[in-house]
């Protein structure tokens, strides 16, 4: 009962960890539906993206208003935390490249495999947990993220046995361009996270979780359309809305809007760690779906995958980092985590 505390310290906080495995499984399985028949889009992924952005800035924003209370109206509370909106550039930023490389990554990947190699950023997020937080994991914790880590290398060279048959070389289809785009996009993923979390908690401990969505949804809207622009797509955008009215381009909007918001309650009430085991779970429920719903085979490999994966979250619920966070004033008056502890 007690770890079962450390993981959830409510009720609201347990809703918020199965709603995001749930929401983030069922992305993975809109957009693969929405590929066309060579495994590519017959839609603009960047101006989906930029939409979704869209929709989760217009959410936060009724949000705030309707339960702004005696907090200032909008515009003026964007003034007076300027500093802070500035500060969202940077996750913002490492989402927008975060939102666009799935797109490219599950068109060369199954939803399945996809997960696995996503879990490569569970020991990049717990160093920078570490280093943001100054928590140090427990040994514990350590070997539980090192088995999660094998489960993905496991995964990864069943992901290049599928697609090495005939004369491709095995090696090169794991060491490829999209095995470097699909671990650019971890790192985006576990900095953007981690130093999300930092500025929820830490910086903007004392605004409403609404503005600062607001804040990083904004900031994500004007990152999303530089995108545009230097993809030189701005031009064609009005031909590119005849295909966003297809059934899952809609459905994929709807959707990355609600995990936007969820993921901030996560980030918030949570913590990054646990985060990354959250998204290593949603590796077993989407093996299942996508054998029922597209016939992609369970292999070996995966199976052997998964069984690593429930091991390490295992070990990781019984060990779970505290979900309580030093103040910033503690922070800064603590001395840097990198004079105690190595990352060689």
């Amino acid at each position: 009962m007690r770890e079962c505390f450390d993981l959830f310290p409510n009720k609201q906080a347990f809703v918020t960890f199965v709603l995001y495995i749930v929401l983030f499984v069922f992305q993975g399985v809109i957009v693969t539906a929405s590929k066309t028949e060579n495994g590519g889009y017959d839609y603009n992924t960047t101006l989906v993206v930029f939409l979704s952005e869209l929709l989760k800035l217009v959410i936060s924003a009724i949000l705030y208003s309707y339960r702004r209370d005696n907090k200032p109206q909008i515009v003026k509370a964007i003034v007076i935390n300027h500093k802070l909106l500035l500060l969202y550039f940077i996750p913002s930023l490492l989402y927008c490249f975060y939102n666009n490389l799935a797109f490219i990554n599950l068109s060369h990947y199954d939803p399945t495999s996809y997960y696995i190699l996503l879990q490569f950023r569970v020991v990049i997020t717990a160093v920078l947990f570490q280093f943001l937080f100054q928590k140090k994991l427990a040994f514990i914790q350590w070997i539980s993220l090192g088995v999660l880590t094998l489960g993905c290398i496991i995964k990864n060279f069943d992901a290049a046995t599928v697609q090495s048959k005939g004369d491709t070389d095995f090696w090169s289809q794991i060491f490829n361009i999209y095995f470097i785009s699909i671990h650019f996009q971890n790192f985006c993923s576990c900095l953007a996270g981690t130093y999300n979390e930092y500025l929820m908690k830490t910086k903007g401990s004392d605004v409403d979780i609404f503005l600062q969505n607001v804040f990083m949804y904004l900031d994500s809207v004007l990152c999303n359309f530089f995108i545009l622009l230097f993809k030189g797509e701005l031009g064609g955008v009005f031909e590119d809305f005849q295909s966003i009215g297809d059934t899952y381009v809609i459905l994929i909007i709807i959707n990355s809007a609600i995990v936007g918001i969820v993921t901030s309650f996560f980030l918030k009430n949570l913590n990054s760690i646990l985060k990354t085991y959250a998204s290593a779970l949603e590796l077993i429920i989407t093996a299942v779906v996508c054998y029922v719903l597209f016939r992609i085979p369970i292999t070996s490999f995966t199976i052997m995958s998964i069984c690593l994966v429930i091991i390490a979250v295992t070990m990781y619920f019984k060990n779970p980092v505290s979900n309580t966070v030093p103040s910033s004033n503690e922070i800064r008056d603590k001395k840097p985590l990198l004079e105690v502890t190595s990352y060689k």
